[in-house]
């Protein structure tokens, strides 16, 4: 499978980062991205995309399945998996229906729909204090909704978010 881009929902997410960054910097607050994609491929993107904030690589640690926002093909063909403090049923994916929003962002992204979902939005938040990082917050899935600026604008239009997989890359879209 060839890599078309990222997570169209994640890079609707990230788009209202850079405008967040510098001020969050100054109020002594530090955002890094994590994703588990090569750095070489995360800063093509980040050029493609034109976003200026820091981006890392979790590719050859255990991050991402610390915090339960990746899992193992064994885990996702066990029937369930852990997210979002809560047991995930995976057994639907023996049955995907190609047409869903779901198997349409995998396309989108360039994969099938099993490897699409075993990567799942997260945000975490850490202290560090006398040389001591403290784990200090996590949010999954919708409670990430107040990090994604256009939902804000979405949640009060007529028709709300319409939700259906009509999200692109916002360089993907007609002009």
């Amino acid at each position: 499978m060839s890599f078309s881009g990222g997570c169209p929902s994640c890079s609707a997410i990230a788009d209202g980062f850079n405008g967040s960054v510098v001020r969050l910097e100054h109020h002594d607050v530090a955002m890094v991205a994590v994703s588990r994609a090569p750095i070489a491929v995360l800063e093509a993107y980040k050029r493609r995309m034109g976003w200026t904030f820091t981006w890392a690589s979790s590719r050859d640690s255990d991050f991402n399945y610390d915090f339960n926002t990746s899992v193992t093909e064994e885990q996702q063909q066990s029937g369930s998996v852990d997210y979002n403090y809560r047991a995930v049923d995976t057994a639907w994916l023996e049955d995907v229906d190609p047409s869903s929003a779901v198997a349409q962002h995998a396309a989108m992204a360039g994969t099938d729909t099993a490897t699409f979902t075993r990567e799942a939005p997260g945000m975490s938040a850490f202290a560090l204090e006398n040389g001591v990082v403290y784990h200090t917050y996590s949010a999954y899935a919708r409670g990430l909704d107040g990090l994604w600026g256009m939902y804000q604008w979405l949640d009060r239009a007529p028709k709300g978010r319409n939700e259906r997989a009509w999200l692109r890359r916002r360089d993907e879209y007609p002009t």
